[in-house]
């Protein structure tokens, strides 16, 4: 972002931007792209489940945008504007590739912990607890690429952008009613989708504990070993032999 586009007020005069946006101001799109990049890919990428595809996604919405500014209805929000064309065209994206190609986006994990992530803001975090957070992260974005795109995008909207149901249905265009079932509907499939995963973490868990018991159950039978009778019987025997022999005085 600029020195120009950081000194703006913008953020808590919505109204002053769209006005800024639609006279052309290059500063004022400086700080739509900047602010709300990172929401658009999240949204873009959760939906594609690809992060290059969503990096061309999120470069198109924000052409979109800028050239369809001046159609913006004034008293929406910019936020759930630009998500709504985030969404439209992340699906338009999905329809050409299956057009196209003829088969579903792979959602194989492999390489996704190369892309962007959903960030989560703690500055105190430590570097374990930052690797800890980023693996969850990939987990949850391997259990939404099995949630169908239209469940998956309400859940991404309302649990990991925060909106409310009434925004979520403004941008989706469908009813509160529609969207609260898109929602339900989704959390259902993704704690379907994660139930083993986060099972096999759990039993993974408890195996170093299993195999430090067992540990300590073999070094206390060594010990027990260690005063059985054999030790005993062999100081017995060494006693014997250090006896005066017969026909000694």
């Amino acid at each position: 972002m600029s020195d120009l586009a950081q000194s703006l007020p913008w953020g808590r005069n919505e109204a002053e931007l769209v006005t800024e946006l639609q006279a052309g101001s290059d500063a004022a799109f400086d700080w739509l792209v900047t602010h709300y990049h990172a929401g658009v890919f999240n949204l873009v990428y959760g939906i594609l489940d690809d992060p290059a595809d969503a990096g061309d996604v999120t470069q198109e919405v924000f052409l979109r945008a800028f050239r369809g500014i001046r159609g913006f209805r004034r008293g929406s929000s910019l936020k759930t504007w630009l998500y709504r064309i985030s969404v439209r065209q992340a699906l338009n994206h999905r329809r050409w590739f299956w057009r196209h190609h003829r088969q579903q986006i792979s959602i194989d994990a492999e390489g996704e912990g190369l892309g962007p992530v959903i960030e989560l803001k703690d500055g105190e975090a430590t570097p374990l607890e930052q690797y800890e957070a980023h693996e969850t992260q990939a987990t949850v974005r391997r259990g939404l690429a099995q949630v169908l795109p239209i469940f998956r995008s309400a859940v991404i909207l309302r649990d990991l952008e925060g909106l409310s149901y009434e925004e979520v249905a403004e941008v989706l265009e469908v009813s509160v009613g529609t969207v609260k079932s898109r929602i339900l509907r989704g959390r259902r499939l993704l704690k379907e989708a994660l139930d083993p995963v986060l099972h096999l973490s759990e039993t993974q868990a408890i195996a170093p504990r299993v195999t430090l018991t067992e540990a300590r159950a073999s070094r206390r039978r060594a010990s027990m070993q260690d005063a059985s009778p054999a030790p005993i019987a062999a100081r017995a025997a060494i006693c014997e032999s250090a006896k005066p022999r017969g026909g000694g005085r």
